[in-house]
């Protein structure tokens, strides 16, 4: 149900994309591997909680992680935290590690790190709703779409 859901708001989007089935992964390399793109083009959607009933969605390439003081001097709040798995499925209608802005029950705003722009040509991968399920489109279209917020939010990771 969830894929379809997903991969039916990419293509209602008019973005061009691909679709890509693959069992479950055990790390971000094997991912990359299966998808057939670099590690940094993959791209974590992560639900951060703002407030009571208020998320968005955090875009985070594979090799970096959200730097937290940036992201809270970016939103202009003290404290944001990251929701556990049952909550952050409440919000979106997706199980960790299939969220996807793409067809979320909730449209929460999109906040996309900078390095994932740039490139006119860059395409990453991102879940699709269901585990094994990823779908790739280019970057800045997909950005465009849901209107993101792009900022400085991620470091290195390690």
């Amino acid at each position: 149900m969830s894929e379809e859901r997903a991969l039916a708001a990419v293509a209602s989007a008019g973005l061009e994309h691909t679709v890509t089935r693959h069992g479950r992964v055990g790390s971000l390399a094997e991912a990359a591997a299966a998808r057939g793109v670099e590690p940094r083009d993959i791209v974590k959607t992560l639900v951060v909680r703002r407030g009571e009933g208020d998320y968005l969605f955090v875009l985070v390439p594979g090799d970096r992680e959200i730097a937290w003081p940036k992201l809270r001097a970016l939103l202009g709040v003290s404290r944001l935290s990251m929701p556990d798995a049952a909550v952050a499925k409440d919000a979106t209608g997706y199980e960790r590690g299939t969220i996807t802005p793409f067809g979320s029950t909730t449209a929460w705003p999109v906040v996309a790190d900078a390095s994932l722009t740039g490139d006119p040509d860059r395409v990453v991968s991102m879940g699709a709703g269901a585990h094994g399920v990823a779908v790739t489109v280019n970057a800045e279209a997909a950005l465009a779409h849901w209107g993101a917020q792009v900022a400085d939010v991620t470091e290195p990771t390690g």
